[in-house]
């Protein structure tokens, strides 16, 4: 299969039962991305498909064959983190970190909707990720000053 992964043209041999979630942990080593529920439930898989969020623990690596793939990783230019990424530092909208990489996912993806106009839409629109800690309205300032200065 083909894709664009972070930036990179990549050509790689996938088996058909492969998760994407696996092929980039296992195979890619970009293990930003997290293993939590393995059932579509808790977000930490969050990577960005074309620009939109998708459980990578669901999706299977081949149906991704062709697209432009951008994980935690690859969401970063060098030095210069992502907007969303200083605006969760900015808000402290993270404890233990472990829901982060795919919160972050998310609401990038959540702002190239266009979509969260308000915190409560914003609230709405991230219930897929979870926090045990419970860091929801750190995480949600943080997405509303990104949305908020993108507007």
């Amino acid at each position: 299969m083909r894709l664009r992964l972070n930036g990179q043209d990549r050509q790689l041999d996938v088996l058909p039962w492969t998760t994407l979630l696996d092929l980039l942990r296992e195979q890619l080593d970009l293990v930003g991305s997290k293993k939590g529920c393995d059932h579509g439930q808790c977000g930490a898989c969050t990577v960005l498909r074309d620009g939109k969020r998708i459980n990578a623990c669901l999706t299977l690596a081949v149906m991704c064959d062709g697209a432009e793939l951008t994980t935690i990783e690859g969401l970063a230019d060098g030095d210069q983190l992502h907007p969303m990424q200083q605006a969760f530092i900015t808000h402290d909208a993270f404890q233990c970190g472990y829901c982060t990489p795919g919160q972050i996912c998310s609401a990038v993806g959540l702002a190239n909707e266009g979509r969260a106009h308000d915190p409560a839409q914003i609230q709405e629109l991230m219930s897929g990720n979870l926090c045990r800690c419970g860091a929801y309205s750190n995480i949600r300032d943080a997405i509303a000053d990104v949305v908020g200065g993108e507007r």
